[in-house]
Order: C-alpha cells, then structure tokens, then sequence
C-alpha cells in the first residue's frame, strides 16, 4: 500500500504551482501580452554578470574530477569558509566555516531543521500570512504547525496571542522576515521582544525553543529598511538561506543552514541537522554552484526593479480603492480583495482579465491576494488598466 500523504502531495500541486501553469498554457493560446503573470516568485533580473564569469572560470581553471566530484556531506570545506566571512563581514559575527550546513536550497535547510530538532508531538509556530509549504514541511518531520493569525493593519506579530499559544510543546518559532507574501519587515523592537519571550519560556519549560529564521528575500529590502540579523538577537537562532533570490538563482537550489556556536548545544544540534540531511538524502549540495556562490556572497542582483515595481503597484492599487500595506521588501505585495471571498476574486481576476494572482487563503490569510512583481516593470505598467477593471466590476 503507498503513502496516502505522498500520493497526496504528488497529486496535487500548490495553488501557486497549478496558476503558474495555467499562465504558461495561457500564454500559447493569445500571447504573452494579453497575460499578466503574478503567480510566482521567479526573480525576472538577470544573476549579477560576476555569476556566469565565476561559473565559467572555475569550469576552465578547477580540475574536472574535483569539480564535479563529491564535496564533504555538509559542503565544501573552503567554500563554507568564504560564505562564513562575507556573514561576518556583514553583520559583525565570528563564525567559521563549520557553522555552515551546505543545502539544496532553502526548502532543504528548512526541512533539516524540522526533521533534525522535532520529535512527534512537538509544535511549531508559525505566523500567518506564511509560505503554504512550510505545513508540508512541518508535518512531514512528524510535528506539528500552530498558527498564529496575522495582525491584517501591518502584518506584524500579535504578541498576546502568541505568548499564549507557547507550551511545553513547542519546539520552535518560525520567522520569515523579509516576508513572503505580505513584503513585511519585522523591526529590531519586534525581534528583541520576541527573543525576550522566547528566553523567558525556554526557561519555563526547562528546554530551547528554537528560533527559526527563514531568509531567502533577507537582501530584498528597500530604502530605508533595515532587517536585523537574527542570532545577533537570540542565541539559539537557526538560519535558513538561499541564493535563489538575492542573486536569482532559484534554479541552482543552493541554501545553507548556520548553526551559531552561541547556541545551547551547539555540537549536538548541528549534528542533528547534519543526520537530517542524511536521513532525507540532502548531503553534498551541488558543487559548481557552492563554489559559485561563495564567491558571489557578498553580491546581489539588480534590487532595484523590484522597488520601482513595489512603487508602481502600491500607489496604483491605492488610487483603484484597494487597501494596501506597502512592503518593506521581497518582491511581493498583498492587498485585501475587494470582497471577502479572495478565491472567487481571484478566479475572476483570471478567467475575466487574465490578472493571475494568489488567494490569501493559501497563505493563511483570507481576504487578500498575493500579487508577485519579480516582473518586468512593463508588465506592472500594462497589467494596472486591468486591476483597476477588476475593482470596477463590483462596483
């Protein structure tokens, strides 16, 4: 008999998988013109030209058979270094190349992190709105996802609710910041009263509660935003990084986990995300692209598009009667539906306007939409004319 939950999962795709698709059928039948894509988080700027020139130099220099040979199950020794430095350099840590868990893109570090930590039973929180794939994540390491409803004004932590839903159980707290969908950006204020409560309940129930910080839009933040760093705030702070987005690399999967030395037993918990990889088959990431991107660290791609688009689509929603909370950062952007029901919404953006954009519901978040803008800014510019037909007809 086969794994219900698997054939699950392999049946049906996401929503943001199945109206990506859908755009791409779309898009053969009447053109890319007449389809405005907002589906999914594909970054549209090309990878920094320092990318494709470190790619094609270690490929002419390296000798072949370590190139695209095995590297050490964590990564490569030399390659953890660098990416250790450009982390220092950046935000006045110490850490070296062993606190780094090479991984096949963030999904991977994420998942080592739930599976290396959990034990049945245990809770993880989660604030909403949030990725949808993080409950398949969650779940799938034997725990279990507790939500916290979003705070709709600024989609910033509620922290009444969240002090009361901790208990002996919970394992670990989920952070995205930068946030995907809501473009939110969570303040130092935010983070030290959050690391406050968590110290004071790792205390309580005699046991870490692990900070988990979910950064692949960490770099995708606007003038004027500052997004703290994390283990600088909280010791037993787990980060999970990916290139994807900062130097539009989703293809490549390359992410890492850091484990700090700071952390209460440090040695054990990174053995513990080391065993994950094992168990799930996540050792020795591609080994080009650690390479590559160890020394791209300190790079990222052309951000500015996506401030130019963030611009575009907040004043242009704004204008139309949409109900907006401008993002600090990501390429996302997550207004309230113009009804309360945001699936319907959003299928008559689709089938009437070729508007293909998210139902908040997906995200834990009903009433709002995700519009992704890693687009070409012409597309943002063309597609206005038709959100604005959209808030129209209800009216």
């Amino acid at each position: 008999m086969l794994n219900e939950r698997m054939v699950g999962l392999g049946t049906q795709r996401s929503v943001i998988r199945e109206l990506f698709e859908y755009g791409n059928k779309k898009i053969a039948e009447v053109g890319p013109e007449l389809v405005f894509d907002f589906s999914i988080g594909n970054p549209s700027v090309p990878a920094p030209a320092l990318v494709n020139e470190t790619a094609s130099r270690i490929i002419n220099e390296m000798d072949p058979i370590i190139l695209h040979g095995y590297t050490s199950a964590q990564g490569d020794a030399t390659a953890r270094k660098m990416i250790a430095d450009s982390v220092n350099r950046r935000f006045g840590t110490d850490f070296t190349g062993d606190n780094f868990y090479l991984t096949v893109g963030a999904a991977a570090a994420l998942c080592c992190c739930f599976h290396g930590i959990s034990n049945p039973g245990d809770e993880i929180i989660v604030f909403a709105p949030y990725f949808p794939e993080y409950k398949v994540f969650i779940e799938g390491a034997g725990a279990t996802m507790k939500l916290i409803p979003a705070d709709t004004e600024a989609f910033q932590i509620d922290f009444d609710t969240f002090e009361q839903a901790i208990n002996e159980k919970t394992k670990a707290v989920l952070v995205n910041s930068p946030n995907n969908p809501s473009g939110a950006v969570y303040s130092a204020e935010t983070i030290k009263k959050l690391a406050s409560i968590l110290e004071e309940k790792s205390a309580q129930y005699g046991h870490p509660i692990y900070l988990i910080a979910d950064e692949p839009y960490r770099e995708i933040a606007f003038e004027g935003v500052e997004v703290p760093y994390l283990p600088n705030y909280y010791d037993n702070t787990l980060v999970c990084y990916s290139w994807s987005k900062s130097l539009s690399l989703p293809g490549e999967r390359l992410g890492y986990v850091l484990v700090p030395n700071a952390m209460e037993d440090f040695e054990l918990v990174y053995a513990a995300i080391a065993g994950a990889g094992r168990s799930l088959g996540y050792v020795c990431a591609p080994g080009l692209f650690q390479r590559v991107c160890a020394y791209c660290a300190d790079e990222t791609a052309d951000i500015s598009v996506y401030e130019t688009n963030r611009n575009l689509l907040t004043k242009g929603l704004r204008d139309m009667g949409y109900s907006v909370v401008e993002p600090g950062g990501t390429f996302y952007i997550f207004p309230k539906t113009i009804i309360p029901d945001d699936i319907a919404f959003c299928e008559r953006a689709k089938l009437d306007y070729n508007l293909l954009i998210v139902p908040g519901t997906g995200f834990g978040c009903p009433g709002h939409t995700r519009i992704s803008y890693c687009v070409p800014t012409e597309r943002v510019e063309r597609s206005l004319e038709y959100f604005d037909k959209l808030a129209r007809s209800y009216r």
